[in-house]
């Protein structure tokens, strides 16, 4: 099995005079981040503070695009015509690439967010929206998705690096799809080490159990904590703790 993997946080996800999620704290264990681009959650403060905050602590910065809904976090599906989605998101990494730019670094990679991410994995055109945007943007660019899904058939057909992703604070169902949107840590594991153990179990047998206790075969390169998770930084922490222990690499791909 492989013995690296990469660990990655969604963040940046404060607004105005809301602070949101558990970024300075989480940041820590991670090493590629997630940036809200100012439309599901975000703004151009947030931006540049969460670029300089990901810059001081030597982590790879992506792009974490959404749907144009912050009343909905993003986690409302929206139906709009391909096109314009591509324009939307366009928009979003032009707005995170000039802060990029003006700190002198490179964006990584593209992860979707929310609703965005969920549709993106069964809907061919919205997956299609995604990887153009990102290659017209950056033809380097990676993607985050899941295994199996739409946007890695897409990705991968129009030649687009895909790094496959799993998700350690959030439950699986034995088809092996993602129950996203549930903050029931208690579905996945009773404490943080349990996660931690899921996580390591993942890398070195290429499995994990779902909530119905079979095990599900899957093949990742990251593993991604919310930040927004309550006691996110914690179960980061415990799994890069546990990985470090069993000699796993942890670096961005």
């Amino acid at each position: 099995m492989n013995r690296t993997i990469d660990l990655n946080v969604d963040m940046g996800e404060s607004f105005g005079l809301y602070v949101y999620g558990s970024d300075r704290d989480i940041i820590r264990s991670v090493s590629s981040a997630n940036l809200a681009c100012g439309f599901h959650a975000g703004d151009p403060n947030v931006m540049r503070n969460s670029v300089e905050l990901a810059r001081a602590c030597e982590v790879a910065i992506g792009a974490h695009f959404g749907f144009r809904d912050l009343a909905g976090f993003g986690r409302r599906c929206l139906h709009m015509k391909p096109e314009h989605l591509k324009n939307d998101i366009t928009y979003q990494l032009g707005a995170l690439g000039a802060f990029l730019r003006a700190a002198g670094l490179d964006m990584h990679h593209v992860k979707p967010h929310g609703a965005l991410y969920m549709m993106a994995l069964e809907d061919e055109e919205i997956a299609a929206a995604i990887v153009e945007a990102s290659l017209e943007f950056d033809s380097s660019l990676m993607i985050y998705t899941i295994m199996g899904s739409e946007t890695e058939a897409e990705a991968t057909n129009r030649g687009m690096r895909v790094v496959r992703e799993f998700f350690a604070d959030r439950p699986y169902y034995p088809d092996g799809r993602v129950k996203m949107f549930d903050w029931s840590l208690e579905e996945v594991a009773p404490d943080h080490a349990g996660i931690a153990q899921r996580v390591v179990r993942l890398v070195n047998e290429g499995v994990i159990q779902s909530m119905d206790g079979t095990d599900v075969d899957m093949k990742v390169e990251t593993v991604c904590v919310h930040s927004d998770t309550p006691g996110s930084p914690e179960i980061a922490a415990a799994i890069r703790s546990a990985l470090e222990a069993d000699g796993v690499d942890i670096r961005t791909p």
